[in-house]
């Protein structure tokens, strides 16, 4: 299967009809990302402030609610059980530190709280617990989104009840290069719970990751199967690879800056209604990195020290780093 037929296959007729099967094809974004720098990111501000509000950046807080001891492989990832990293499996936090940590957040300006679980997919029990965090968070005024895994029948609904906003499900990479990096399940297994996630009422965050031997043609990919949906995602992370010892990908070869920039200008472009998050990676890019990010579309960020279990800038860097470049944090 070549790449650009990988984009159709992967898909379900209810998450892709056939008359956008052809959108956005592989061989389209690629030509995006291998147009001159310059007339690139004229393109992506163009789009991008034809639909936004050019210097406001959403800002979301991303708190580890379970940490470690997942049962997947994924070649990125620090809390697979199957990798020595360092990262120590831990029991679900309790109601009352996710609820203090969220209050943190608005405080410090996030206008949405996110909780990480590092599962498979959430047993009934476990979405028990889950389902009155979102409940409280949401009653403190903040937006709400989780990442717990794949999603059973009917869990959705119970989270759309609680009151959830967003659910967070990455597809990780290009559907030709996805059991390269991970094997314990599909694409499609993802795209199966983004279906039962769009059938509840929740809007959907799903990007993926830069720097995992992908190359162009897997990043033009992966940003197709994205645009292609029958709804885009509402929000789409771009991270960049942390890389993190004792895992597969341990040692990848470093994406250019300037290709991770026209990775975020191609997400604006294919997808101009979309918040373009930059995400995972940011504490190892220079403030002038991340200024061509937000001049290429990029209005969202993750706003704390930690990501899950990786480093963040912390919220007074991000604070000078808007106030130099006149952005406004939402």
């Amino acid at each position: 299967m070549n790449s650009s037929e990988a984009t159709v296959v992967v898909h379900s007729p209810r998450s892709r009809p056939a008359d956008l099967c052809s959108r956005w094809s592989v061989d389209q974004v690629e030509a995006l990302l291998q147009m001159p720098f310059n007339d690139l990111l004229f393109r992506a501000q163009q789009v991008h402030r034809e639909h936004f509000d050019p210097n406001a950046v959403q800002r979301s807080t991303l708190l580890s609610i379970k940490t470690g001891g997942c049962s997947e492989d994924c070649g990125y990832c620090s809390q697979s059980a199957r990798r020595d990293t360092g990262v120590d499996a831990e029991p679900l936090m309790q109601l009352e530190q996710v609820v203090e940590s969220a209050r943190a957040a608005k405080r410090r300006g996030a206008s949405r709280f996110c909780m990480g679980a590092a599962w498979r997919g959430p047993k009934d029990r476990d979405l028990d617990a889950v389902v009155g965090m979102v409940r409280e968070v949401k009653q403190l005024g903040l937006e709400t989104c989780v990442t717990l895994g794949m999603l059973k029948d009917g869990q959705a609904e119970r989270l759309k009840a609680a009151g959830l906003d967003y659910y967070n499900h990455n597809i990780d990479t290009a559907p030709e290069h996805y059991d390269k990096v991970i094997t314990t399940h599909s694409l499609l297994d993802r795209l199966r719970t983004l279906e039962k996630v769009r059938a509840a009422g929740i809007k959907v965050c799903s990007g993926g990751i830069v720097g995992m031997g992908e190359g162009r043609r897997g990043r033009a990919a992966m940003i197709a199967e994205l645009a292609n949906m029958e709804t885009p995602p509402e929000s789409v992370p771009i991270n960049s690879l942390v890389q993190i010892d004792g895992t597969p990908l341990a040692g990848a070869e470093t994406v250019d800056g300037f290709d991770f920039v026209r990775t975020i200008a191609a997400a604006r472009i294919t997808m101009p209604t979309s918040y373009v998050r930059l995400s995972a990676g940011r504490s190892e890019m220079s403030d002038e990195l991340q200024a061509l990010c937000f001049l290429a579309g990029a209005n969202s960020i993750f706003y704390g020290e930690r990501l899950l279990t990786t480093d963040n800038p912390d919220a007074d860097q991000d604070e000078r780093l808007f106030d130099r470049l006149g952005l406004t944090g939402v």
